[in-house]
């Protein structure tokens, strides 16, 4: 099974996010880096001139590089970039929008999760029209990704599922980073930039329950599949997604990479991960096929 490391879905400085992407190039053990804006066209063009050297540092760490596309393509610009994104053949594209489908005609691409590929049925449409590869929604249970990785690897598709991170649950026309600071979206002045982690949301009793990112709603806690890795394999699932967060997610990587390649057993990485993310609870709900924001002890059900 291969890490990746997914895209980068907050509005980080141009310098952090080159800083960022330096330090994944050079240490971190993921084999591909998925690159784009998926969440607010209007911030991609403060990194645009960045990306040839970013790609190129990647490549030359070792790290197979894929672009990806918008999640929500509503303006005429959008479609445009869209379009123009699913002419290169430099690079792998992921599609999360069935915009980039039109665009890409048929040829090669992989489908990100935010298109909904639930069953065999679509996963076999999305191989007709020239996926190779196919990241799972993030909300399938376990028992449902197996009958869908099968499905995709009778159709000698790839099959990626998130592993750590917020969970990406949906996004809106509407930006709520905007509207909470009292802000239009076309005048929202990036106010996004200032939660590098998501905007914390809570319920009227102040419990903490989500985050806000732009136009996007995550999860509150972060997704942690450590204990469920094995199971992954003998599903197979051959890559395995980490999403960027406000921690070091080189050390993030190094936890998940001993798990599956160096014997580190899982409650120990957990509490690697849980020093790392001092402050944020993991989950693992979804898998378990509960509630997403709960955290299944493997061991507790199996005793």
């Amino acid at each position: 099974m291969e890490l990746t490391l997914g895209p980068l879905a907050y509005h980080w400085t141009v310098e952090r996010k080159r800083d960022f992407y330096a330090r994944i190039a050079d240490e971190a053990p993921v084999d591909t880096v998925y690159l784009g804006e998926v969440i607010c066209s209007k911030r991609a063009p403060f990194f645009e001139r960045e990306m040839p050297q970013v790609i190129e540092r990647l490549q030359r760490g070792g790290k197979r590089v894929v672009l990806c596309s918008l999640a929500e393509v509503m303006l005429k610009r959008e479609r445009q970039a869209t379009a123009d994104l699913m002419e290169s053949e430099d690079h792998e594209i992921e599609i999360n929008n069935a915009a980039g489908l039109l665009a890409r005609d048929g040829r090669s691409h992989r489908v990100g999760p935010f298109l909904n590929a639930y069953n065999e049925a679509t996963i076999t449409w999305m191989a007709d029209q020239g996926a190779t590869h196919v990241c799972l929604p993030t909300e399938m249970p376990g028992e449902a990704v197996g009958i869908a990785a099968k499905a995709a690897r009778d159709l000698d598709l790839g099959v990626e599922v998130q592993v750590f991170g917020r969970a990406p649950l949906a996004v809106s026309a509407r930006c709520y980073h905007a509207r909470a600071h009292g802000r239009t979206k076309d005048n929202c002045q990036f106010i996004c930039e200032d939660d590098p982690d998501g905007m914390p949301l809570a319920t009227r009793d102040d419990q903490p329950i989500l985050r806000v990112n732009g136009i996007q709603t995550q999860s509150e806690s972060y997704i942690e599949l450590l204990a469920e890795l094995p199971e992954m394999k003998a599903l197979g699932i051959t890559h395995a997604r980490l999403l960027p967060q406000n921690v070091d997610m080189v050390a993030v990587a190094q936890v998940f990479n001993d798990v599956l390649n160096s014997g580190l057993d899982a409650d120990d990485g957990r509490s690697r991960l849980s020093t790392i993310c001092a402050g944020t609870a993991f989950s693992n709900g979804f898998w378990h096929g509960v509630a997403g924001y709960r955290h299944i002890n493997r061991k507790a059900v199996a005793a």
